[in-house]
């Protein structure tokens, strides 16, 4: 494969604008999961458990479809493959609309996953695009500055979603109890479950017209095998994705973030709720933890590289997260709601670290390594699941705890030595 132009400053800087878009749009679809969960909940009648359905739909996605997404990426390019990412998530905004105002659960949930199975395209090319836009060194920046566009839409999401969909829902609930009748209760929930066709029929409008424009767009369409250039004699020894210990490890790692990041800002709401705190006041926690991610990410660009390295910040991070974790345990009420909601900045410069530290090295196995790394989202569908069903059989605040602490420690593990494995052909080397 022959190498791609160099990019100049002035197209690095455009091509990081142009994501940086993407990045905001998929970042406002994603976090709406989080203030979904209390809707559906009340829409659709449902207990925790099924209401986490929510997000284990979605992130599932990017396990079963992360690889075949590598696949279609090999054949169309990264820069096609954001545009066809971006129309899958506008035909799964129509669906959503479609069943949750027929208040079809299942359908909901349906639609939820295709709106995943475009962000899982679009996550496993926008993200090694990113990397490969300048020096490797660079690439926890350039990421972060990718998470800012992310953490504020995230910010912003919820509390769109609750002006245009829960606003009054104290008293809307109070309303469905109090029905006369079983066909008036019907109706004020399906009135309740319109009100989100408009908004998310206005949002598939306005994703397919941005996959329009990346088609379009000046966008270099840039290729992956060189990305990792300082590093080929790591990945020429070898023709196998196995021979990479620090990409599984990371793998690994990616997971158990997710998971704790899921947790922290979509079941932020539950959590709240566990202290008996109103609808109305856990409506908007989501963007509370988004907040504290996006303050972690300015704090980030600030220290990283010029005062710590990638996986210093990272163990930092991760020890910050067990200690915030360990104050949200000991606390009550909005107090250790806001240790949960301030573990969005301990997370925020994990996702920057953990991807180019292990995708750092594969050579031609920069795709699939991307693929397997978008598919560890999935630890945003297991791990809230987890808890829902954890909290049932153990007090809330232990069952956080019991999930959120040992992946913290792993994360740790990694940004300390985990990602320093990398073994080629003949034996072990260091991949830094």
């Amino acid at each position: 494969m022959s190498s791609p132009k160099v990019q100049t400053p002035i197209e690095e800087a455009t091509g990081v604008i142009a994501i940086g878009v993407l990045f905001f749009i998929f970042g406002f679809v994603t976090w709406l999961n989080g203030p979904l969960i209390t809707f559906v909940k009340l829409a659709f009648n449902l207990d925790d458990v099924n209401a986490f359905l929510v997000p284990m739909a979605f992130y599932l996605s990017y396990f079963f479809l992360a690889l075949p997404a590598s696949a279609i990426l090999r054949r169309t390019g990264m820069k096609r493959g954001m545009a066809i990412g971006l129309f899958v998530m506008a035909i799964g905004s129509v669906v959503f609309g479609e069943f949750t105002t027929m208040r079809q659960y299942s359908g909901t949930l349906a639609g939820l996953f295709v709106i995943g199975a475009g962000l899982s395209l679009l996550q496993t090319a926008s993200n090694p695009y990113v990397c490969i836009l300048g020096p490797h060194e660079s690439a926890a920046r350039r990421i972060a500055l990718m998470g800012i566009c992310h953490k504020f839409a995230g910010v912003i999401a919820p509390f769109v979603f609750a002006a245009l969909v829960l606003k009054g829902i104290d008293r809307f609930d109070a309303d469905v109890s109090n029905a006369p009748t079983p066909e008036a209760r019907e109706a004020l929930l399906d009135a309740f479950a319109a009100r989100v066709y408009g908004p998310y029929m206005l949002m598939a409008a306005l994703l397919a017209m941005l996959g329009v424009w990346i088609v379009r767009s000046q966008l270099p369409d840039l290729k992956a095998a060189p990305a990792n250039a300082p590093d080929r004699a790591v990945a020429s020894g070898t023709s196998s994705i196995f021979a990479f210990p620090h990409l599984w490890l990371g793998v690994l790692c990616l997971f158990l973030y997710v998971g704790v990041e899921v947790m922290a800002a979509d079941a932020i709401g539950l959590y709240g709720a566990g202290f008996g705190l109103s609808l109305d006041a856990t409506r908007l926690f989501t963007s509370y933890t988004l907040f504290a991610m996006l303050v972690g990410y300015v704090a980030g660009l600030l220290v990283i590289p010029q005062l710590f390295s990638q996986q210093t910040y990272l163990a930092l991070s991760a020890a910050l997260g067990v200690a915030l974790t360990i104050g949200a345990y000991v606390t009550t009420g909005y107090a250790s709601v806001a240790f949960i909601a301030a573990l969005g900045f301990a997370n925020a410069m994990m996702w920057p670290a953990i991807f180019p530290l292990a995708i750092r090295g594969l050579g031609a196995h920069t795709e699939t390594g991307s693929a397997l790394l978008i598919m560890a989202i999935s630890g945003g569908a297991l791990m809230p699941y987890a808890f829902g069903l954890l909290k049932e059989h153990v007090d809330f605040q232990l069952a956080y705890l019991l999930l959120a602490i040992p992946s913290y420690l792993y994360i740790l593990y990694f940004g300390a030595s985990g990602w320093r494995q990398s073994e080629a052909k003949g034996g072990l080397v260091r991949a830094g």
